[in-house]
């Protein structure tokens, strides 16, 4: 049976989580996956690319008073399973990290001929190559974020991808990030106009996940939000049939596209390297941003 996992009497339950139960100390953290991991949703001028997101949040807090600690993120925008195994399992097996996030299948799962269960089969030697190096393996299962979101169209491929991911987790020794317990990503405020990506609030409520997962303790805050409205009928269709044809209909036709694609998007952080020289430009930890 799994446990949750918090640190200190404020932070709140997530339920389903492994957690580790001793807080390490880690130096290397390398992050892979997808537009995700990259941070797209929260943008900043400061962070490389462009974006912060939930992983440069955890490495700010992993790497805070350490000056042995190094972050690399080999995240690239656009890329499927099969891509993020080939492209960044390797480099990060090299790479010899104490900590490694594997997130992945956002991309596959809005095609409409996914098969979950295959696109499972494709985690497990990875999972298994990177726990041989001695790394604790953090994986992500995906979020049950509501059907007014691009992912909460294609909630029973997600939810049937994710119980193929427990189950590595299980057999391979990974401890799971379980985006699917958390009720707040089903809150609109968590995502950006796409309703694909999180929002600066969706990304920070992630990091806030894994250090608590990790079992590591943190400052990050919330980020405060605009209650959600009730929609009003009328205008909550009109929107809604808005973002379908802006979004989700755009996403679903490139996903078919990219089957067969490539992507010319580099790495977010290729090599390993301080946090603090990113940070310090960054704002704090509560969400803001300095100009």
């Amino acid at each position: 049976m799994e446990s949750s996992g918090s640190v200190g009497n404020e932070m709140p339950q997530h339920r389903g989580v492994t957690a580790v139960s001793v807080p390490p100390a880690f130096h290397l953290f390398v992050a892979l996956g997808d537009s995700f991991t990259e941070g797209m949703g929260d943008p900043n001028p400061g962070s490389p690319g462009g974006y912060r997101g939930w992983a440069d949040l955890v490495a700010e807090e992993l790497g805070a008073g350490s000056s042995e600690f190094a972050y690399a993120n080999l995240a690239v925008r656009g890329l499927l399973v099969r891509q993020i195994v080939s492209r960044q399992v390797g480099l990060a097996v090299d790479l010899r990290p104490d900590l490694v996030t594997f997130q992945a299948g956002g991309n596959d799962l809005i095609h409409p001929g996914a098969d979950p269960d295959r696109l499972a089969d494709q985690v497990e030697p990875a999972i298994g190559a990177l726990v041989a190096v001695g790394a604790v393996v953090l994986m992500f299962v995906g979020p049950d974020s509501g059907p007014g979101t691009v992912l909460g169209r294609f909630r029973s491929k997600v939810a049937v991808y994710n119980e193929n991911l427990r189950g590595i987790a299980a057999r391979q020794g990974a401890v799971v990030a379980d985006l699917w317990a958390m009720s707040e990503l089903s809150e609109l405020r968590m995502w950006d106009n796409d309703r694909l990506h999180l929002s600066a609030s969706g990304h920070r409520a992630v990091a806030a996940m894994v250090l608590d997962t990790l079992n590591v303790p943190h400052l990050i805050k919330p980020t405060a939000g605009e209650p959600l409205q009730a929609s009003d009928g009328g205008k909550g269709r009109t929107g809604d049939l808005m973002w379908i044809r802006q979004y989700l209909l755009p996403w679903v036709v490139e996903g078919i596209r990219r089957q067969g694609a490539g992507t010319q998007a580099t790495a977010k952080r290729p090599l390993p390297g301080p946090v603090g020289a990113d940070t310090a430009r960054l704002g704090s930890r509560d969400g803001t941003h300095t100009t």
